[in-house]
């Protein structure tokens, strides 16, 4: 049940008026990753991730140690799975992603 109403939300979030508007953003202190709606076009990631499951992904960045990173994202359940292009891969739970306050 709990997956279910998170998905409507996530959804809603991403899919709301205004580009920026619709990215959303996990902080952990001096790391962050911001997810976007925009296809992931990174070809590097891409290559990682299977041919039938690329239209499922969407392009995220992140700021980790201080290294920046391009990524790509894609729901799995209460989730977000992300590919880095160095090979890294993670999941974030949904119940972190805010809306981002930029200034």
């Amino acid at each position: 049940m709990r997956t279910t109403a998170l998905l409507p939300v996530l959804c809603a979030a991403l899919l709301s008026a205004g580009a920026q508007a619709n990215d959303l953003v996990v902080n952990e202190g001096a790391d962050s990753i911001r997810f976007t709606e925009a296809a992931c076009s990174n070809e590097a990631v891409l290559q990682r991730i299977d041919p039938g499951d690329r239209p499922l992904f969407r392009s995220a960045s992140a700021t980790l140690r201080g290294q920046r990173y391009t990524a790509c994202w894609s729901l799995v359940s209460t989730a977000v799975y992300l590919v880095y292009e160095d090979g890294d891969q993670g999941l974030v739970p949904v119940s972190k992603l805010k809306v981002p306050v930029d200034i």
